[in-house]
């Protein structure tokens, strides 16, 4: 169930570019990290290259493309080489996708604690007990 953000930068802006991201952060997230693709929440957001800067100059005056890449799961669920492996992964789709790469691209997997991250009110704790009672998680009382 995770949360990805993705910002993105490029001189190939096409229609359909978000949802290819999209589909590819997905099918990496998926495939590498084991998480579920239909409880992935994913957000796409464009920035103009020349709003982009890194070491004092514009993507659009280097005529490279960018990303930062945040994923949030849950503390403990992967190796550290699975996680080599999905960042390695991500640059090398995002370049496919956005063109040439400037280095300093990002990606970052955000480990979080299972009793302070969930989804439908639910904390990914909660949903691990419950699974392993083989019960139904239950809300906290507010």
């Amino acid at each position: 169930m995770p949360l990805i953000t993705v910002t993105y930068s490029t001189s190939r802006e096409r229609p359909g570019l978000k949802s290819d991201i999209a589909a590819a952060v997905s099918e990496l997230t998926a495939r590498i990290l084991h998480k579920d693709p239909s409880l992935a929440a994913i957000i796409v957001r464009s920035v103009d290259a020349a709003d982009w800067f890194t070491g004092g100059q514009s993507l659009a005056d280097r005529k490279l493309a960018s990303y930062w890449l945040d994923v949030h799961v849950s503390e403990g669920t992967n190796s550290k080489d699975e996680k080599a492996v999905y960042l390695a992964a991500i640059f090398q789709r995002m370049g496919e996708l956005l063109g040439p790469l400037h280095d300093e691209s990002y990606a970052h997997v955000d480990e979080v604690k299972g009793d302070a991250y969930g989804f439908g009110g639910l904390s990914q704790e909660r949903r691990y007990i419950a699974g392993k009672l083989d019960v139904p998680p239950q809300k906290a009382a507010a």
